[in-house]
């Protein structure tokens, strides 16, 4: 691990590994008011990936 980060409310943790993955873990409330644990690993983007993606819309069909 190279970073941890918790919120104040300690609702999210955010732990920074050391190949620079993000590690994401938090609360969220469902429609119901329950509690339900979310995790999300974030990873830096390709190598090959340069720039933004691109999306081109034809006005007429």
């Amino acid at each position: 691990m190279h970073d941890v980060v918790i919120r104040s409310d300690c609702r999210a943790l955010r732990i920074t590994l050391d190949d620079g993955q993000i590690l994401l873990v938090s609360v969220l409330l469902d429609p119901a008011g329950k509690p339900r644990l979310d995790v999300d690993l974030l990873r830096a983007a390709e190598d090959g990936a340069h720039g933004q993606l691109e999306v081109r819309f034809d006005g007429g069909e």
